[in-house]
């Protein structure tokens, strides 16, 4: 018996074979889940993302392009989930975006205004979008999970204004499970450890913070990428009924001590 046997979800933010999202997709479909999934426009992003579908051995899974940060494009997602699925059980959001040159050590005050609205707006308030438009699809409730990362409770070398807009998102998590919790669904996020995926990599301080982590977190180590992926499947099983509004995390216990 799989924990999430009967369950479907639909999963935004595949990148490749190596971002959590993928892992995330890899245990919810071991543990019986039925997952759709959205991708970025444009047919070298379709192809791979296809291709790391493959790797799940579910090269013919349901997939449409979408740009979340155009409203016009998540109402389309939106309407061919309803009518392919009817309802739904869960939500990954794992979308994130800044312009990788503020990605920089020293790059965080000079951030141009349109590059702060940009990260806010595709990491943060997208979750908000999706979210009111997922609310529908679940008539007996449901799980909306995001993707977050300790930069957004402290400054982390690099991460600059992406570490604001993870803030926001967090901030999102707890108003959106307040508002949506009497529809029974629940949103919570996940503050996994850095991997090393390809956001992670754009990051100019990621060297620094994966050592870092490795030398002072109480496992003395990084966290694998598939480990976020089971902690996914706990928070958007029945085992997590009770939880919401919460901020999990996957990260070898780092955030717990002094470094």
């Amino acid at each position: 018996m799989g924990l999430l046997d009967g369950k479907t979800g639909l999963i935004l933010g595949i990148a490749n074979e190596r971002s959590i999202a993928w892992h995330i997709a890899k245990h919810a479909i071991d543990h019986g889940a039925d997952c759709a999934f959205a991708h970025l426009p444009g047919e070298k992003a379709e192809k791979r993302v296809r291709k790391a579908l493959g790797a799940l051995g579910a090269e013919t899974a349901w997939t449409r392009p979408c740009d979340a940060s155009r409203d016009e494009d998540l109402d389309r997602l939106f309407a061919d989930v309803r009518e392919t699925y009817g309802s739904i059980d869960f939500i990954v959001h794992s979308i994130a975006y800044a312009d990788r040159d503020y990605l920089k050590l020293g790059a965080f005050a000079s951030t141009p205004r349109d590059v702060f609205r940009q990260a806010l707006d595709i990491s943060a308030y997208t979750l908000i979008a999706i979210a009111d438009r997922a609310r529908p699809l679940m008539p007996d409730g449901g799980a909306v999970l995001a993707l977050t990362y300790y930069g957004a409770e402290k400054a982390a070398p690099g991460y600059n204004v992406m570490g604001v807009a993870k803030s926001a998102l967090e901030s999102s998590v707890r108003y959106l499970a307040y508002e949506l919790g009497t529809a029974g669904i629940r949103v919570n996020a996940l503050s996994a450890g850095p991997c090393r995926t390809l956001s992670a990599m754009a990051v100019g301080g990621i060297d620094f913070i994966l050592d870092k982590v490795e030398k002072t977190s109480p496992l003395r180590r990084n966290i694998e990428t598939g480990e976020v992926g089971k902690a996914a499947v706990y928070l958007l099983s029945d085992l997590s009924s009770g939880v919401t509004g919460e901020i999990h995390h996957v990260d070898a216990g780092f955030h717990s001590v002094v470094s």
